[in-house]
């Protein structure tokens, strides 16, 4: 007669030690509760979104994690720089409508997503490494989970609630059947880690470098430089613009950035000693953000697209508010997760989207490319940019749709004259 599994309670469960992870749990930990990690990799790991916005200073401040990010060395990122052709504009988060961090980090997730991990664990948060969740009951008294170790040998941990913060892997979405289609179409990155020995004079290291194609411009590069003299490089386009381009991917990146003067230019010393990597289908949704004992966190829920490193932020900006609900949750109150959570992120999560969507049908590229902006205007995009799409008070939040239309039509009217 095989054996069952051994099992334990908990009380929060959280899946995955990325950012969302590692920041809810410090969260929860530091407001008393008992937390445990289950993370399916062993740390480091590699990731990309690596260029940071500024607002993720806020959650990292308020998991008491600022501190040892500052002092780890990671590049300085005050802004974002645009290139398409012969034009090229920047914003600087430092000079922006919304009050808060202005300057941030580029950072190699590697070594970013493990500081945070460690900072968790140092705070009292207890993680298990190369653990997988094999299956998910939520129909009980309370939720459980089946998880398989490295060695094969399995075990149940029963607990009040569990946060999914397991990125890309879309655990809870996958186990009870949430997944739903994105509204973004199907798009491919290709990208690979440089030593870019760049010496531009022109090029600013604390800024990413994000490049229109000269010709194609649904397609667009990211240049990510880190403090060690390397930079991530990397492009993106849809499905059919990788049809009769070489299917190595080294060749392919190099193929299309050879099409782009600004980075043959910029990157023609670079040593390309790192084989590339593609990812594709990235862009994801769910049928719901919460359940009877469970949330799902950053790209567990929902990921948009690259193009404006928004990732990383509705990570953190989900976990701190998943927390400060959970909290109160746990302590007695009753609480309303549609309300206090889903509502309120997707708000965010929606401002992004509308200018993502703006990118890729040329308008939010009109505006970004205008030169002849007024300076509020530009301070309202840069704040989006930086991260604070959540701050009503900046129109272009409040209605970004709207705005963003109003304000398309005229940059493109003025560029005729």
């Amino acid at each position: 007669m095989k054996a069952s599994p051994q099992s334990e309670r908990r009380t929060v469960v959280v899946i995955g030690a990325g950012p969302s992870g590692a920041i809810a749990a410090a969260l929860l930990k530091r407001k008393g509760h008992d937390v445990l990690i289950i993370e399916r990799q062993r740390f480091p790991r590699f990731s990309i979104g690596e260029s940071l916005l500024s607002h993720c200073l806020d959650f990292l401040d308020e998991a008491g994690m600022l501190e040892a990010v500052q002092a780890a060395g990671f590049q300085t990122k005050h802004g974002a720089a645009f290139g398409w052709g012969e034009r090229y504009t920047e914003f600087d988060f430092r000079d922006k409508f919304t009050d808060g961090h202005g300057s941030t980090y580029q950072v190699q997730r590697a070594d970013f997503d493990k500081l945070l991990a460690d900072q968790a664990e140092s705070q009292g948060v207890e993680i298990r490494y190369e653990e997988e969740i094999t299956a998910a009951d939520f129909n009980g008294p309370r939720p459980s989970l089946q998880v398989r170790r490295q060695d094969g040998s399995a075990y149940v941990v029963e607990t009040e609630f569990v946060l999914d913060a397991s990125g890309y892997g879309r655990v809870l979405p996958r186990l009870l059947e949430l997944e739903a289609p994105s509204s973004f179409p199907l798009r491919r990155a290709v990208f690979t880690h440089i030593n870019d020995k760049i010496d531009d004079p022109h090029f600013d290291r604390n800024k990413i470098l994000v490049t229109t194609h000269p010709e194609l411009r649904d397609v667009w590069y990211w240049t990510i430089p880190f403090s060690n003299g390397r930079c991530s490089l990397g492009v993106v386009a849809s499905a059919e613009r990788y049809e009769q381009r070489p299917l190595d991917l080294d060749a392919c990146l190099s193929e299309f950035v050879l099409e782009a003067p600004n980075l043959k230019r910029i990157l023609r010393h670079a040593e390309w000693d790192t084989p590339a990597r593609l990812i594709g289908g990235y862009s994801a949704n769910v049928k719901t953000l919460h359940g009877p004992g469970f949330a799902l966190l950053g790209n567990a829920a929902e990921f948009l697209d690259p193009v404006f490193s928004s990732g990383v932020t509705i990570a953190m900006r989900s976990a701190s508010m998943a927390a400060a609900v959970l909290h109160r949750q746990l302590t007695g109150e009753t609480v309303d997760w549609e309300t206090e959570f889903a509502a309120p992120l997707k708000r965010g999560v929606d401002t992004f989207r509308t200018y993502v969507e703006g990118w890729y049908d040329g308008s939010f590229q009109d505006v970004i490319y205008y030169e002849r902006a007024q300076p509020e205007i530009r301070r309202m995009i840069s704040s989006i940019l930086a991260g604070y799409a959540w701050d009503t008070n900046n129109p272009y939040v409040a209605e970004p749709r709207r705005r963003l239309k109003v304000l398309a039509e005229l940059c493109a009217s003025t560029e005729l004259l």
